[in-house]
C-alpha cells in the first residue's frame, strides 16, 4: 500500500469527533429546553408503561380466549369424525 502524501487522511477522525460533539450538544439542549422537570417526565414515562402494560395484559387474555375457544371448537369436531 502506498502512503496517502497529497490528501487529508484523518478525515474518519474528525468525523467521529464532529458526531460525538453534535450528540453531547444535543443532549444538552434537549435537557435545557425540555418542557417538563425529570421527576415529571419520570412519572409520565412510568404511567405510559403502566397503560402499555394493562393494553398487553388484555390483548393477552383475548387471545388466550380465543385459543381455548379454538381448542375446544377442534375437540368437537374430531369428536364428530
Amino acid at each position: 500500500m502506498s502512503e496517502c502524501k497529497d490528501c487529508n487522511c484523518n478525515g474518519g477522525g474528525k468525523f467521529i469527533l464532529g458526531a460525538l460533539l453534535g450528540t453531547v450538544v444535543g443532549a444538552i439542549a434537549g435537557v435545557l429546553m425540555a418542557p417538563k422537570s425529570g421527576k415529571e417526565t419520570r412519572q409520565s414515562i412510568a404511567a405510559g408503561a403502566k397503560k402499555a402494560g394493562s393494553k398487553a395484559k388484555a390483548a393477552g387474555a383475548k387471545i388466550a380466549k380465543r385459543g381455548k375457544k379454538a381448542e375446544i371448537e377442534e375437540e368437537v369436531e374430531e369428536d364428530d369424525e
